[in-house]
Formats: C-alpha cells, structure tokens, sequence
C-alpha cells in the first residue's frame, strides 16, 4: 500500500514554512481549463486538505478572480492555521498588467477581501515578464515590502516564465521566495541551474506545472499550447510509449517532479476529488526507473526547450541593458 508521502514535509527556503510535497493549484477552481461544478471544486479543496495538503496556490488572474471567489468558500470552511495561502497580484487577465506600487496595495486587499482571511502566507508578482522591470523592481518591490511590514503577507516572490528573469530580479533585491513552472519537467529540468543560487540566498522554491501545462498529459495539451511542433511531438511519443507499459505519462511526470527534495513543493491543479487522490496517492508509491529512463530518452532531442513569454528583450534578459534602479539593493 503506497505511503502517504504528504505528511513528510519540507522548508521552504528560510521562511520557516513546512510545506506538503503537492500542492494544490487553484485554477481550474477559475474555470480556466472548462466548466466546472464549483460545489465540486470546493469539495475537492477540502479533499486535498483532509489528504495533508497544506498549501494552496491561486491568482486573481485565474478565470478573472472566480478561482479566488470559490476558493474562498473553501478556506471559510477551514480554520485559519490548516493551510498556507499563495496568491498573487500584477497580472489581471489575459492582457492586462499593472506592477504599479498602488495597484498591488489595492490588489491583495481585494484578493483577502475574496479569500475570506486578512493575510496570505506568500504573494507573488505574476508573470513579471510582461510587465517593465523598473517598475516591477522600483514599485512592485517596494510595495510587496510593506505588506510584509502590514503584516497582509508573510513572504514575497515573483513567477516568470524566464529563469533569467528570476537572476535579473536577485541581481537588485532580495526575495523569500519563486515560483517556476514548466522547468522541472521530464522534458525541461533547466531549474535545477538556477537552484544553487537560490540555495545559497534561503530563497524558498515552489515547482509548477509538472505535467507542463498539459505537453506530459496522457491526452496531450491543448491546442493553444506555445509549444513547437517537435517539443509536442516528442511528448506524444512518451505518452504513447507509456501506455504501450501499461503507465501514465501524467503519474511520471507528477512522481518525478515530487522526488526531487530541492524543490520544497510542486503545484498540482484541479478541480476533482478523484484526480487529488491519484496524484497523492502517485506520489507516494515509487517511480518506475525503467519507464522513466526510456522517457527521458524519448524527450531528449527536445529536453529544456521552452518557447517565449512576456516582451522582456535578449539584451534585459542576459543584463546588457542598463536599469534605472532607484531603491536600496536589499
């Protein structure tokens, strides 16, 4: 009988935090992947939660603040030191950004207000490559440092696709905490560059999208995804050889992802009862090293590409550009 691998936390970077292997993505919760019941997804909240999940990860960019709506229903139902809450703020819908000082004040007040609680264990500042870095570093940062101070939030971070942009960021603050996803994949571990620094900095490090938003599914992704044509081809080709074993893509990717201990937690999203339960129950069982090397084969001609996201330029990216910091480096 696999063991339930949930109740062996671990640190998240010096926080203090001690955070369960998965954990729960709220989007779905914002019907971001199709409709969904949401006295359903609130169940399977609590679900994750009775199962030793502890930390949650929601966004009010997910279905336009509906995931934190629904999710707030959920959190009511529980009392406040069962779960560690991450939300975010900077991101808004599809097209819309602001990292400006007073929109991210007014942004967490907004999100507790959804929530149902008067802080967030983490904020993030979503997606950081769409906006302009001097204004993610000159107003987001400082603003993030004053809810610290508030005490509306307990630790701070930022997500971008980008692992330069984690750099680039660490060059001029400092941070509690990242969230990266899609690069600690079957077919992109390039994170694991980046985590010396973060390690030598206490910077805690939350891992998403381990199935890469849908590439290492056994149904494949959608049709929207940013992926080239090789990079999903490839991770058709796993799939199938998968099922060929009579083994899930999807139950390696996740098993995979949770087996590497410096990365204190890796975000799962869903909506379902039934999926909370494979996934924990996937982690704790042990991974098939036989299925896992012929996959990693499989992946390796495409194994850390990505594609682009946001419009930071090659030049910001790799630091020849010349940035107005006005703040204190720490």
């Amino acid at each position: 009988m696999p063991v339930n691998a949930m109740i062996n936390r671990r640190k998240l970077g010096n926080t203090g935090l001690e955070v369960s292997p998965l954990s729960l993505g709220a989007a779905p919760l914002g019907h971001v992947f199709g409709h969904i019941d949401e006295d359903q997804g609130v169940r399977a909240v609590l679900e994750a939660f009775e199962q030793g999940v502890n930390l949650v990860d929601t966004s009010p960019y997910y279905g336009v603040t509906r995931s934190e709506q629904v999710l707030g229903r959920a959190l009511r139902q529980l009392p406040r030191e069962r779960y560690i809450l991450s939300t975010k703020a900077g991101r808004y819908n599809d097209r819309e950004f602001d990292f400006s000082r007073q929109r991210i004040l007014d942004s967490v007040d907004e999100s507790l207000q959804r929530l149902g609680t008067d802080y967030a264990d983490i904020l993030l500042l979503h997606d950081i490559e769409f906006g302009d870095l001097n204004i993610v570093l000159d107003e987001a940062i400082p603003a993030l440092q004053q809810l610290k101070q508030e005490g509306k939030i307990r630790f701070y971070g930022v997500s971008c696709l980008p692992l330069e942009g984690y750099r680039r960021v660490l060059e001029h603050t400092d941070l509690d905490v990242i969230l990266s996803y899609c690069h600690y994949t079957l077919n992109d571990s390039t994170l694991t560059d980046l985590l010396p620094l973060l390690e030598a900095r206490g910077i805690g490090v939350i891992n998403a999208a381990p199935v890469a938003m849908g590439l290492l599914s056994d149904k494949g992704p959608a049709d929207w995804h940013p992926a080239s044509p090789e990079i999903k081809q490839r991770c058709r080709e796993a799939a199938e050889f998968c099922r060929q074993q009579g083994s899930s893509l999807t139950q390696l990717a996740i098993q995979y992802a949770v087996s590497n201990e410096r990365l204190t937690t890796t975000i799962v999203g869903t909506a379902s009862t039934a999926e909370i339960t494979d996934n924990i129950r996937w982690a704790g069982e042990p991974i098939d090293l036989d299925v896992l090397q012929q996959v990693l084969n499989i992946l390796a001609p495409v194994q850390g590409q990505t594609w682009p996201s946001g419009h930071w330029t090659r030049e910001i990216l790799e630091g020849s550009r010349e940035l107005k910091w006005q703040g204190s480096p720490f």
